[in-house]
């Protein structure tokens, strides 16, 4: 059927950025449509839900204008598609996938659905091998692995936005054999946030592919925009063999756009009026990372959420906590002690590290070394709290040495500004701070004399 034939007049409703169609003989759940409006208004939508010959539609923009009775709706039979392309490397664009750098848009060599294809879990690799960030709290303690999902949980007023760029940066492969990209995702940026965020991509080392997503944009574009990026992943990873690293910044701005969706589809509400089918939709973005059979690229995702009122049980970090392999959990005590990134890695795990520790030393170096630290650490910060009630000269001296190992641990080894780690470097650095206190125990030192 010529898209000419199908277009019909019959809207009846329009709801902020929802349109209702009535009696509409074919249709399909993601199928793109075109809704024309008086004075040459013309905007793209793409239907959410179908009860019958009732169908209710997602606009993308300003629907400021258009009245129901004289706007025509047409179908097109094809569902949201992404262009594809080697030449889509080191390309910037938007929510709608539209280029903001200034250059043409490439020509794409093929299209692929928006909204994916699942992995089928009897094709999944397992995780393996590491993704060095640059932070000695994430490389030492919690180690990166490709094919993870590691979320960043952090708090209003912490400096998330700095590590990711620093991540963004900093994120690279030890074998330089491989190539190794960045796709950076950010989502309901203010324009201070978007200009620190290009500033970094200036500076940026490996290949990236950023789609990028204002407070200002459509609420629709929020929610594609992560599809978009995944999509190209997909891409980049099972075509072509690379590893993709997948930044996503900020989840709470894409699960907001989805309650704000569902309020306006006036669908019954869930925990904290977000949509009950929330999980099931995170779950449909970070279940695309991975690796696959017969395929030497990968998909690791990092994503990051602004738990609301610093409240790790809110919906979005707990069901987020579910479905991914650990968390890295930002502290507001340590961010007012000065330390960057103030990662506490107590809270914080990578249940994937032991398939990714190792590179510089043998396995059981690391996992040695990152066990002293964390079992030195944990007990320092419990006797933090009784030098509170006793105070410090009332302690044994074994404790006041945990004490001043616990500030020197966070000053020295998670403190490191903008200095960018090697994994060696965070080894030797995690080792001087329990040799500076004669912590080092007798295994590990055996094997460094070894």
């Amino acid at each position: 059927m010529r898209l000419s034939e199908h277009k019909y007049k019959t809207a009846y409703r329009i709801a902020g950025q929802l349109l209702y169609v009535e009696n509409v003989h074919r249709a399909r759940i993601g199928e793109v449509v075109a809704v024309i409006g008086p004075d040459n208004i013309r905007l793209e939508g793409e239907i959410l839900e179908i009860d019958k010959g009732n169908i209710l539609i997602q606009l993308f923009g300003d629907t400021r204008g258009l009245n129901a009775k004289n706007i025509e709706v047409i179908f097109t039979d094809i569902v949201r598609q992404v262009p594809l392309a080697k030449d889509i490397l080191d390309r910037k664009l938007d929510g709608s996938f539209v280029p903001l750098d200034g250059l043409p848009m490439y020509i794409a060599s093929l299209w692929r659905p928006a909204r994916g294809y699942p992995i089928n879990p009897v094709s999944r690799r397992r995780p393996e091998e590491f993704i060095e960030t640059g932070i000695s709290a994430i490389d030492g303690l919690n180690t990166l692995v490709k094919g993870q999902k590691l979320p960043i949980f952090s708090c209003a007023g912490l400096p998330a936005k700095e590590l990711v760029g620093q991540i963004l940066q900093n994120a690279r492969l030890r074998e330089s054999s491989k190539r190794f990209a960045v796709v950076f995702v950010a989502l309901g940026l203010t324009f201070h946030e978007y200009s620190f965020y290009l500033n970094a991509l200036q500076n940026i080392e490996s290949e990236f592919v950023a789609i990028i997503n204002m407070a200002d944009d459509p609420v629709m574009e929020r929610l594609m925009a992560p599809r978009f990026a995944l999509t190209v992943a997909e891409f980049l990873a099972f075509d072509h063999n690379m590893d993709i690293l997948v930044l996503i910044t900020d989840m709470t701005n894409y699960c907001d756009a989805l309650r704000e969706i569902s309020n306006a589809r006036k669908e019954l509400p869930g925990r904290r009026g977000y949509p009950g089918y929330m999980y099931s939709d995170l779950a449909s973005l970070y279940e695309r990372a991975g690796r696959i059979k017969d395929s030497a690229g990968s998909i690791t995702m990092i994503p990051v959420i602004t738990m609301p009122e610093d409240d790790i049980t809110h919906p979005i970090p707990d069901l987020t906590g579910y479905i991914t392999e650990g968390q890295i959990v930002l502290s507001r005590e340590l961010h007012l002690q000065g330390v960057f990134p103030p990662i506490d890695v107590l809270p914080s795990l990578s249940r994937l590290m032991q398939k990714g520790i190792g590179p510089g030393r043998t396995r059981e170096d690391h996992r040695e070394l990152a066990n002293q630290l964390y079992k030195n650490y944990a007990k320092g910060r419990e006797l933090k709290k009784l030098e509170a009630i006793v105070g410090r000269d009332g302690m044994a001296e074994s404790d006041q040495l945990l004490l001043d190992f616990t500030t020197v641990f966070e000053n020295e080894f998670i403190h490191q500004a903008t200095e960018s780690r090697s994994i060696y470097k965070t080894l030797d650095t995690g080792l001087k701070v329990l040799e500076k206190f004669n912590l080092v125990s007798g295994n590990l030192q055996k094997k460094q004399a070894e």
